[in-house]
C-alpha cells in the first residue's frame, strides 16, 4: 500500500511539473501576456509618502494583518488559477493599485505562485492615492534589458484640456512603465498603465494625454528597435471604443484594420460582443485592456506572434471562474470584490484579469 501511495504522489508531482513546465519537442511555444487590477493592494503600514491612512489597522478600512494575508492569498489563487487554465504562468504580468515594492514581494512569495519565479519591475510613482503599476515576470521566459518610469505631462499639441493652468500643476497620477527586454530572443517592449480615472468628472482629456504619451514612446522605441514586438496594457479607465484608444491610441478592431503605425485592439470585439471585465451601475466595460502593434499581429511564420484564443476566435481573454464572481444580492454576476459599501467582504478585486497569448 506505501509503495502505490509513493507512486500516486510520485506521478501527481511529474503532472504538476508538466503543467507548468514548456511545451514538448517540436511543438510551438506558448508565452502567456496580461494584466490585473489588484483593486488597493496596501500594506498595514504607515508610509508618510504615500496616501494609506484608509489603509491602516486604525484606519476606515481596519486594514489589518489577517485581511492583507487573506488579499494576498486570493490574489495568488487567481494567478495559479490562470496558470492551471493555460498550463503555464504567465510571462508577463502587469498589475496596478498596488502600494509599493513589499507587496508585490509578499505576493510573488506566496506558496500558491512560488514557482513561477517572478521577478518585480516596479518605481515609486507621484500618484496622490499612493498607487502604482508594476510588471511581473518570468526570468526563464523573459530577459530583462531596461525599463523606465514615463511621468504624466500636459505638453500636448493636440489636447485642449478643461484644466487650467494652476490646476495642471497641482494634478498627479500614475507615471506609465515602459519595460524593455528579449522575449524568445526577440526585441520586445511591455508599456503597463493606470490611466487617470473618471471619479470626480474628469474627461477624456487626461486618459487621452495618457495614450498619445504612450503611443509617442512606442514610436520612438519602434525607430530605435525597428521590428520590435510591442504590448500596451492597463486599466485605462475607458473602453477599447473610447477616443482614447482610438484615436490618440491608435488602436483598431480587426486585424486587416492594423497599419504599420497602428495598434490591434483585441477586447474591441469582446466589447461589441457583450463580455466586460468590469461593470458599474449594470454596465459592462472593457477598461483592462491590451493592444500589440503590429509587427506583433502579422509577424511572418516562425516569428513572436498574437494568435486567437478558444472556439469563438477572439484574440483576448477575460479571465473569471465561479470563485471570483459575486454569487448573490445585489451585484450578483459582478467581479466579487475586496470591500463593499466599506464593509471588507473577503473578494478578489473589482475587476477581471485579462490576457494575451503569444506564439512562436
Amino acid at each position: 500500500m506505501k509503495k502505490h501511495i509513493f507512486l500516486s504522489v510520485s506521478f501527481l508531482l511529474i503532472a504538476g511539473i508538466a503543467v507548468f513546465g514548456g511545451n514538448d519537442a517540436g511543438k510551438k511555444q506558448n508565452y502567456i501576456i496580461g494584466f490585473y487590477n489588484l483593486e488597493n493592494l496596501f500594506d498595514t503600514y504607515d508610509d508618510p509618502a504615500k496616501n494609506d491612512e484608509e489603509f491602516l489597522p486604525d484606519g476606515k478600512n481596519q486594514w489589518s494583518d489577517v485581511k492583507y494575508q487573506k488579499k494576498l492569498h486570493n490574489m495568488a489563487t487567481v494567478i495559479r488559477s490562470m496558470a492551471q487554465t493555460n498550463g503555464r504562468f504567465h510571462t508577463l504580468l502587469g498589475v496596478s493599485e498596488i502600494e509599493n515594492r513589499l507587496v508585490l514581494e509578499d505576493l510573488v512569495s506566496q506558496p500558491e505562485i512560488a514557482a513561477a519565479n517572478y521577478q518585480i519591475v516596479h518605481y515609486d510613482g507621484p500618484d496622490t492615492r499612493g498607487v502604482d503599476v508594476a510588471l511581473l515576470y518570468r526570468p526563464d521566459n523573459f530577459t530583462l534589458v531596461d525599463s523606465e518610469s514615463i511621468p504624466f505631462d500636459f505638453n500636448s499639441g493636440l489636447i485642449e484640456f478643461s484644466m487650467d493652468e494652476e490646476s495642471q500643476k497641482q494634478f498627479k497620477t500614475r507615471d506609465i512603465l515602459m519595460v524593455h527586454g528579449l522575449l524568445d530572443g526577440e526585441e520586445f517592449a511591455v508599456y503597463v498603465a493606470h490611466l487617470p480615472s473618471r471619479i470626480g468628472g474628469k474627461g477624456w482629456d487626461l486618459r487621452s494625454r495618457g495614450a498619445e504619451i504612450i503611443y509617442s514612446h512606442a514610436l520612438q522605441m519602434e525607430k530605435k528597435y525597428p521590428g520590435i514586438k510591442i504590448v500596451v496594457m492597463g486599466d485605462m479607465n475607458d473602453n477599447p471604443t473610447d477616443r482614447s484608444m482610438v484615436e490618440f491610441m491608435h488602436g483598431k478592431e480587426k486585424p486587416e484594420e492594423v497599419g504599420k503605425e497602428d495598434f490591434f485592439s483585441p477586447f474591441w470585439a469582446m466589447l461589441k460582443a457583450g463580455y466586460g471585465s468590469l461593470a458599474y451601475q449594470g454596465v459592462w466595460n472593457i477598461y483592462d485592456i491590451i493592444l500589440v502593434n503590429e509587427s506583433l499581429l502579422n509577424a511572418p511564420d516562425g516569428g513572436l506572434k498574437i494568435r486567437p484564443v478558444g472556439r469563438k476566435g477572439f484574440y483576448g481573454v477575460i479571465f473569471k471562474k465561479p470563485f471570483m464572481i459575486t454569487q448573490s444580492g445585489q451585484y450578483k454576476g459582478t467581479p466579487f470584490r475586496t470591500f463593499s459599501s466599506g464593509a471588507f467582504i473577503g473578494g478578489y478585486s473589482d475587476h477581471f484579469p485579462t490576457y494575451i497569448v503569444l506564439e512562436k
